[in-house]
């Protein structure tokens, strides 16, 4: 038996159930059958791809590199089945479009503004917006669950195209009247917030990282409350006098009923994060993408162009567009 989709649909739904039987049932073949399509993959690739056990099927290391690349592989196809099933005339752009927004960013304003702009243009295209830890989001489009995504990164990484679009400022995000060792009304230093109170996302986070990064080059430990990745409930916390925050100034953006935040750009040093548009290099875009692409291009543009957040810059030269 030759290395075909049905025999990669099989591995993959193999590993994912952890099972032969669970993933034979999901599949509706008998379970030989299954066994047969795992054992042609491993005597084409000449390696063992599944450990065997009684609690079920776990991948070697040569199935973990097969399950990624499958995975890419199925996504593409199951691509290509959407768009010829839902083309009925050349002009008619519809079909799924998947973007991931990055946690905390200037870009995740854009989700009602962009959700918005897709449905008035494109009323045929059916749009997922996911937002999520940079890292996570692109992976998910490095293997083709997302068409895109705008994330934290500034230099190259494997498997993706990256198109950086503005670069953000970090700023001190306080309870409204909290008293701060003044630098001057706009900026604080770094080595000022040592006794502050701070919610800040969790490690995994990139803005976190580089928060604790640069608190680690002027020998200051932060005293950090809490750790928060819901935006909601980090304004919340800071309108209640929880504590305070260091994160782009899109955070700040309050609902109008309540007390504005303190705020004030981070300097000594300064700490700034890129933001990059992220698509895979090696899966074509979808029609349908390409479409979703634009406004959501045109999006960061007007945002930038009202100035209505503080500490945001486009690029002097960005790359070309994917």
């Amino acid at each position: 038996m030759t290395v075909n989709f049905k025999t990669l649909k099989s591995f993959v739904t193999a590993v994912d159930a952890r099972s032969l039987s669970a993933a034979a049932a999901q599949l509706s073949v008998a379970q030989p059958a299954l066994s047969q399509h795992i054992a042609s993959l491993e005597e084409h690739f000449k390696h063992k791809l599944l450990n065997r056990s009684n609690a079920g099927v776990t991948p070697t290391p040569a199935g973990n590199e097969l399950y990624r690349q499958a995975q890419i592989m199925l996504s593409h196809l199951e691509q290509v089945e959407r768009e010829l099933m839902n083309r009925t005339d050349e002009s008619f752009v519809s079909g799924p479009v998947s973007v991931g927004l990055a946690t905390y960013s200037t870009a995740s304003a854009l989700s009602m503004p962009l959700l918005q702009a897709v449905r008035s243009a494109y009323p045929g295209v059916n749009l997922f917006i996911n937002d999520n830890f940079g890292l996570v989001l692109s992976e998910m489009v490095m293997t083709g669950r997302l068409d895109m995504a705008i994330i934290y990164a500034g230099s190259p990484m494997k498997g993706l195209m990256l198109q950086p679009l503005l670069t953000e400022d970090l700023f001190l995000i306080a309870p409204p009247g909290m008293e701060l060792e003044q630098h001057d009304d706009q900026t604080i230093a770094l080595h000022a917030l040592a006794g502050i109170d701070l919610l800040l996302p969790s490690r995994m986070h990139f803005l976190r990282r580089m928060v604790d990064e640069a608190f680690a080059r002027i020998g200051v430990v932060p005293n950090i409350r809490a750790e928060i990745e819901s935006a909601e409930t980090l304004r919340q916390a800071i309108q209640a006098g929880v504590g305070a925050t260091i994160l782009p100034s899109a955070l700040a953006d309050f609902p109008p009923a309540a007390n504005p935040p303190v705020i004030r750009r981070i300097v000594e040093p300064g700490l700034q994060a890129t933001v990059s548009l992220c698509v895979p290099d090696h899966l074509p875009m979808s029609d349908q993408a390409r479409a979703v692409l634009e406004i959501l291009q045109e999006q960061i543009d007007n945002l930038f162009a009202a100035g209505r957040l503080a500490g945001i810059r486009v690029p002097e030269a960005a790359p070309p567009q994917p």
